[in-house]
């Protein structure tokens, strides 16, 4: 299966900015997420109509926590955290949406698998300026939650175009970054170094079979 790549908003920038950039990215990423603790739900709404002017499939949009924004405006899925409804409601409530999970341990990794969830995001894997002073978990726990869950696992956290070769081989399905490509100077030149470092791992796996 092909490496996905999704990015997610920082929670530091305004509705046209990361509207701007997500136009200019979209075609390289598999996601976008709207991650955005502060924000209305009329916020949420500019943001994607913003989006899907700026030319981003209304698929390739994930709504952070808010499900009602994410049915209401027919976004590509919602992003579930702790403080979530939990996967099982949403699932017997929305039996079509797509839902992610975001995990902390094997545990919640199988937890969400058997309410439903379609994929989680695990980390964070690596030292990162959004998770001051916590150890990272690290390539062998990434390992073990891999192989114990059987869903896609997005890995997130510190992950930068060299070392996410190394989160592949670990069994992630793909990753995610924030400040990595829209913090960055050039945000689609980023992208492009992810998307870039994730097809040398398509043409390693392709040929090993």
């Amino acid at each position: 299966m092909k490496p996905e790549l999704h990015v997610l908003s920082t929670g530091s920038q305004p509705i046209e900015t990361i509207s701007e950039i997500a136009g200019a990215i979209h075609a390289h990423i598999d996601f976008i997420h709207i991650r955005e603790k502060t924000w209305t739900a009329k916020d949420y709404v500019k943001a994607i109509e913003q989006m899907t002017e700026n030319g981003v499939p209304l698929e390739k949009i994930i709504v952070n926590d808010r499900v009602d924004v994410a049915v209401a405006m027919k976004a590509g899925g919602v992003q579930l955290a702790h403080h979530s409804l939990e996967v099982a409601r949403v699932r017997e409530s929305f039996p079509l949406v797509k839902i992610g999970c975001s995990v902390h341990s094997v545990e919640e990794a199988v937890k969400a698998q058997e309410a439903g969830a379609d994929y989680v995001i695990y980390g964070h894997i690596f030292e990162t300026a959004s998770k001051p002073g916590l150890e990272p978990r690290g390539l062998k726990q990434l390992d073990v939650l891999c192989r114990e869950a059987d869903l896609p696992v997005i890995a997130i956290g510190g992950i930068k175009p060299e070392n996410t070769a190394e989160v592949l081989e670990a069994g992630a399905a793909g990753v995610a970054v924030m400040s990595g490509v829209l913090n960055a100077e050039d945000p689609l030149e980023a992208v492009k170094m992810y998307r870039g470092k994730m097809h040398v791992k398509e043409e390693e796996n392709a040929t090993s079979l």
